[in-house]
């Protein structure tokens, strides 16, 4: 089986006529959120590292990308040809290295800078092309890296720890004087920073709190459990108590 069979598939599901009632009435906008959730269940899967589920995952994602392009194709715009044009022609011509006779060699270092480079290109800004619903921590990433292309950016990761501390200093000025509004501002300011600090260790800072959750969740759990037969008739519990176990959950998960 090949991609024609699915793009097949596809076009009946649209069918006016003989296709699936659901499928008709969508639109890029109703169809937008599930190809963000199929982004999302590809990453957790790589997290799970399940490569069964991984190849399904893949599978909806890819489903996505052909839903878009004939909901396209229907209405003048482009097909899914077009789609697979247009990246491979981007990326041969981001690769010049690979695809050119006589193309520089370059490291991965350098093809990352290069690739930086040739995105901003033709742009009235470096910024121009960031999309504005990206998740704020991915956003600001990007913004940070994107910025570093014509030079903004520290030199090296100390002053980076520099600023952070001194937006946490900022913040805890901003609660002792009371004031809401200043203080999201400079809650802000530190998650900014923070994510360009995970850039700057070259770190997803959205898999990184992701393994926090993760961890979190499993360590507060057993916590509850431990804490619900310890005390059962109980619906909450003091602070000491609850401090105790959470100690001993994580020496507990560490021997195991």
């Amino acid at each position: 089986m090949n991609i024609e069979k699915l793009l097949e598939i596809m076009q009946k599901l649209r069918d006016p006529k003989q296709g699936c009632p659901w499928d008709i009435k969508q639109n890029f906008s109703t169809i937008a959120p599930f190809t963000i959730e199929e982004a999302y269940e590809v990453a957790d899967a790589i997290e799970q590292n399940d490569m069964a589920a991984l190849k399904y995952e893949l599978g909806d994602l890819l489903f996505q990308v052909v839903f878009h392009a004939q909901m396209a194709d229907e209405a003048g715009h482009f097909g899914f040809n077009d789609v697979v044009q247009a990246i491979s022609e981007k990326m041969i011509e981001r690769h010049p290295h690979v695809f050119e006779p006589n193309g520089p060699k370059l490291t991965a270092e350098q093809q990352t800078e290069a690739w930086e480079k040739a995105k901003s290109k033709n742009k009235d800004s470096v910024l121009d092309g960031i999309a504005n619903n990206l998740p704020e921590l991915l956003k600001a990433v990007k913004l940070t890296k994107y910025a570093a292309v014509i030079g903004f950016d520290w030199p090296n990761i100390g002053q980076v720890f520099d600023k952070l501390n001194e937006e946490s200093d900022e913040l805890k000025q901003a609660v002792a004087e009371g004031d809401d509004e200043h203080i999201m501002e400079e809650m802000g300011d530190v998650l900014f920073v923070c994510a360009n600090l995970a850039r700057h260790l070259n770190i997803d800072p959205s898999a990184a709190l992701r393994k926090a959750n993760i961890k979190f969740e499993k360590r507060f759990r057993l916590v509850e459990s431990q804490a619900k037969s310890l005390e059962p008739k109980n619906d909450s519990f003091d602070l000491k108590t609850l401090d105790e176990l959470w100690t001993q959950v994580k020496v507990d998960l560490k021997k195991s």
